[in-house]
C-alpha cells in the first residue's frame, strides 16, 4: 500500500515537473527518481513487468544500441517502454518505470528496453527480471568512480555466474566475450563480431585494455584491430577468443554505407566502425525475437549528439559524445577517414558526472589530418589546448575559449567543415548552442 501511495505522488510531481522543464528548457531526467528512491528504497520491485526486458550494457555506446533496438521493436508494432534519454543508472531506470506504469505499478508493453550503466547491473536486475542483457564494450572511463575497468567487468562476472537468459556479447573485445564462460550452465550465450573492415590495422594505434588471456595470462595474438583493442584476437594458449558466433557482420564499406549478415545486404547511415558493432547487436536481438531489422538500420538516426550530421549556415557539423579516450579516438578516426579539409572543436569538462581527473586525455592520439584549426572549450579548455600543442599541432592554429558562446563564435568565422567532440556534461550545451 505504501509504494502505491509512493508512485501515485511520483506521478502528481512528475505532471508538475514537466510544465516546469518545458519552462526552463531542462530534462527531467533522474530527479524522479532520486525522489522516489529517497521515498522507498527497494520501489523496483514493486513494479510489475510481465514482458520481456532486454537491456544494454557497455562503456561506450548504449544510448546508441538502446534506442535502435527500441526503435526496431517499435518498427515491428512493439509498443516499448524504454529510458530513451539515456538516464542509464539506477534512478533514472525508476523515473522511466514510474512514467510508464499505472497506478498499482503495472507495466503495460510488449517490451522493456534500457541502458544500464556498468556498474549498477548488478543492482537494477536483482529488483527486476531481466531477459537479454547485451554487453557491447569495455574501456576505461571516469577511473576517479568506476575504478580501473577490471573492477567493473568483474561486478558483472558475479552477477552473471547465476544469471541463464540471454547474453548477447561483443566477440571482438578480450574484455566482453570472457564474460560467456560466467555460468557453465547457461546455454542461451550469442557472440556477435565485425569482419575487418577498411581501416582496420596490424598493430594497435590507440590506447586499449584487454592485452593478456583472462584465463591463463598469455598474451592474446591479434590478426588485426578495428580500433582500440577491439578485433580479431586469439589466445595461443587455450583458444579463447575462437567463440561459435551467432552474428557476423561483413563486407563492411564505410564509403558505400553498406554491409552483409547471412548473405543479407544492409544499407546504414553511420559513417564509423563502432557504430557497426552496435547494429551487429541489434541484430542479434532481432534474431532472439523473430524480428527484421533491415528497415530499422537503413533509417535510424539518433539526433542527440552521438555521430550527428547538421548543417549550420550551410556548413556540415557532425558532433559526437567522447567520454573517455577510446571515445575521443574513434571520433578523430573517423574525422581522418573525412580526406576533405576541416576544423575541430573540443570541449572538456570536468564536472562530478565528467569525472575530475582528466588525465585521460594524454592517451588521445591527436595525430590530426586536414585539420586547419582547433578550438578548445569548457572548464579544462586550457589542458586541452596544452595536449593537442604537445602532439606536435601547430600552436598558432589551437584557439582556447573557456566560454562556449565565444568558441562557437570562433569557430563558425569560417565556413570550413566542422567536426565537434565533447564529454558527458559539455555534450548537450553544445549541442543546444550549436543549433541555437
Amino acid at each position: 500500500m505504501y509504494n502505491t501511495l509512493v508512485i501515485i505522488f511520483a506521478k502528481i510531481l512528475n505532471f508538475f515537473a514537466n510544465i516546469l522543464c518545458k519552462i526552463l528548457h531542462k530534462d527531467n531526467g533522474n530527479m524522479l527518481g532520486k525522489i522516489v528512491k529517497k521515498l522507498s528504497p527497494d520501489i523496483l520491485k514493486s513494479i510489475k513487468i510481465d514482458c520481456p526486458v532486454i537491456a544494454v550494457t557497455a562503456t561506450n555506446g548504449k544510448t546508441t544500441t538502446n534506442n535502435a533496438i527500441r526503435y526496431m521493436l517499435e518498427q515491428n508494432g512493439k509498443k516499448v517502454v524504454s529510458n530513451r534519454e539515456g538516464n542509464n543508472m539506477e534512478t533514472g531506470i525508476i523515473t522511466a518505470l514510474i512514467k510508464n506504469c499505472t497506478l498499482t505499478g503495472k507495466i503495460k508493453a510488449d517490451f522493456v528496453t534500457f541502458e544500464v550503466d556498468e556498474s549498477y547491473v548488478p543492482i537494477v536486475f536483482k529488483k527486476i527480471p531481466l531477459n537479454t542483457l547485451v554487453v557491447l564494450n569495455f574501456f576505461r572511463d571516469q577511473l576517479d568512480r568506476n575504478g580501473e575497468v577490471e573492477s567493473l567487468i568483474l561486478k558483472i562476472n558475479e552477477f552473471l555466474k547465476t544469471y541463464d537468459g540471454n547474453l548477447v556479447l561483443n566477440n571482438d573485445d578480450p574484455n566482453v566475450a570472457r564474460l560467456g564462460r560466467a555460468n557453465e550452465n547457461n546455454k542461451n550465450v550469442y557472440y556477435f563480431s565485425v569482419d575487418k573492415y577498411k581501416y582496420a590495422t596490424e598493430e594497435q594505434s590507440e590506447a586499449g585494455e584487454g592485452k593478456f588471456c583472462p584465463f591463463d595470462k598469455t598474451r592474446l595474438e591479434y590478426e588485426y584491430y578495428q580500433y582500440s583493442h577491439i578485433g580479431k584476437f586469439k589466445c595461443p594458449k587455450c583458444g579463447y577468443g575462437e567463440e561459435n558466433l551467432y552474428t557476423k557482420v561483413e563486407n563492411v564499406d564505410l564509403d558505400a554505407k553498406t554491409f552483409k549478415e547471412e548473405d543479407i545486404s544492409y544499407e546504414f547511415l553511420a559513417n564509423n566502425i563502432y557504430t557497426i558493432y552496435n547494429y551487429a547487436a541489434v541484430i542479434s536481438v532481432a534474431k532472439l525475437y523473430d524480428l527484421d531489422a533491415k528497415e530499422t538500420i537503413k533509417t535510424f538516426k539518433l539526433d542527440n549528439g552521438r555521430a550527428e550530421n547538421v548543417k549550420i549556415n550551410g556548413c556540415e557539423t557532425i558532433i559526437n559524445l567522447a567520454k573517455n579516450p577510446t571515445g575521443a579516438n574513434v571520433s578523430l578516426r573517423t574525422l581522418n577517414e573525412d580526406k576533405e579539409e576541416k576544423e575541430l572543436l573540443f570541449v572538456l569538462n570536468d564536472n562530478s558526472a565528467d569525472g575530475h581527473d582528466v588525465s585521460w586525455i594524454w592517451d588521445i592520439n591527436f595525430n590530426v589530418q586536414n585539420v586547419t584549426r582547433i578550438v578548445t572549450a569548457g572548464t579544462r579548455a586550457y589542458d586541452m589546448a596544452i595536449r593537442i600543442k604537445t602532439s606536435g599541432f601547430d600552436a598558432n592554429k589551437i584557439e582556447p575559449y573557456l566560454d562556449l558562446k565565444e568558441a562557437l563564435q570562433a569557430l563558425y568565422k569560417t565556413n570550413t567543415k566542422k567536426y565537434v567532440i565533447a564529454n558527458y556534461t559539455a555534450l548537450q550545451p553544445t549541442r543546444r548552442e550549436i543549433l541555437r
